[in-house]
């Protein structure tokens, strides 16, 4: 396994789960597609993919999970957020792509929802609302070409699992920047602890924004010291990406409780160093797997009510500090396994991985390395 950010003796607050990653959490799976090459007509570099997490695995029915969404700067795209906004749940994996491949990864994973719950789909009124969020990866990949398919959007459907996952260029995430470093996906956990019940707080990132000045790790102001080859700084002069947060919890909340949690993301990702530049697309989606049982289709015999257990308010404050925790870490996970990259546009340069030894200089110049 690649090197992650606590193996590098950065002083990260909170106590991981087993594997530290967004599969702590009973029964979410995450698979990815991931998409190296060059394009056949044109030559052009493709650098790109899909993540897919599954947050209750493959279960034989589509049962909901309770959610929340916040958007601290909403240039970017989650498909199915009105109703998550109205309703407080949605029924579908979550995927993750490039900007220019929602389209395709929305119908294919309405495929994939039809032939896994094909009784439900076939039987019944039922339709589709896949979670579909993107970032963009222009830098290095040819997002023009639409190189995703419908097949990679199902390769990482099928190929979701639990367990470590991999982190840096995979998935969605292959082809992303942060802070003018290389970027990618990210994924980190903490296990908290409730009136002597245990509880998974964990979050996924693909980490995709920010300018090289603002860097923070640890209150360290990183980027102030590694400024070489900040290619984002030396063209537009803006900040052009985006990041998409998943906030996942075995703990029983609310819709609107887990609309509260959500907002917590933006302060994972401040932590880090960014204001939310107008150009990025700042979005948060938090979900419960506790409460699990079936809604029925329309068409089926439906149940008087829903019995549904949630945590008191007053035990959010240890919720929202590890979710803080978990975004803050998983973008520095994103940014340690990442690997270099040629860029596509510009040509001709490299989209740098963050230097492991420099960045620990830095930390150790300000007293903040754990040995």
């Amino acid at each position: 396994m690649k090197p992650r950010a606590r193996d590098l003796g950065l002083p990260l607050s909170g106590t991981p789960g087993r594997w530290n990653a967004i599969t702590d959490v009973p029964g979410v799976e995450v698979g990815y597609s991931t998409i190296m090459g060059r394009a056949a007509q044109t030559g052009h570099q493709i650098y790109t993919g899909v993540t897919a997490i599954l947050p209750r695995g493959r279960q034989q029915q589509p049962n909901p999970v309770w959610a929340g969404q916040f958007d601290l700067n909403g240039n970017g795209e989650l498909t199915g957020s009105h109703w998550i906004q109205d309703a407080g749940y949605f029924l579908s994996p979550i995927c993750i792509t490039n900007t220019h491949s929602v389209g395709v990864a929305h119908h294919a994973t309405t495929a994939w929802m039809i032939e896994q719950y094909r009784e439900y789909y076939d039987e019944y009124h039922s339709w589709a609302m896949p979670v579909i969020a993107e970032t963009y990866d222009g830098m290095v990949n040819d997002i023009r070409g639409q190189h995703v398919t419908q097949e990679h959007v199902l390769e990482a459907l099928n190929s979701a699992t639990t367990g470590a996952i991999d982190e840096g260029n995979v998935g969605g995430g292959a082809g992303m920047q942060t802070y003018e470093f290389k970027g990618g996906s990210g994924t980190s956990s903490r296990v908290i602890d409730i009136m002597g019940q245990g509880y998974t707080v964990a979050a996924f990132v693909q980490s995709n924004y920010g300018l090289r000045p603002e860097f923070s790790v640890c209150g360290v102001p990183v980027g102030q010291h590694l400024t070489e080859n900040a290619l984002v700084s030396g063209t537009t002069g803006h900040e052009t990406g985006s990041i998409i947060v998943i906030l996942a919890t075995d703990v029983p909340m609310l819709p609107i409780q887990l609309q509260r949690l959500a907002k917590r993301g933006a302060m994972g990702i401040g932590r880090t160093g960014s204001y939310g530049g107008h150009f990025s697309g700042d979005i948060m989606l938090a979900f419960s797997t506790a409460n699990d049982f079936h809604m029925p289709a329309l068409g089926a015999e439906q149940p008087r009510s829903f019995t549904m257990e949630a945590v008191n308010d007053a035990h959010c404050d240890v919720i929202h500090e590890a979710a803080v925790q978990a975004v803050e870490e998983a973008v520095l996970n994103a940014m340690v396994a990442a690997e270099t990259v040629p860029t596509f546009k510009p040509a001709g340069h490299t989209l740098d991985a963050i230097d492991h030894r420099a960045l620990q200089a830095v930390m150790r110049q300000y007293n903040r390395l754990v040995d």
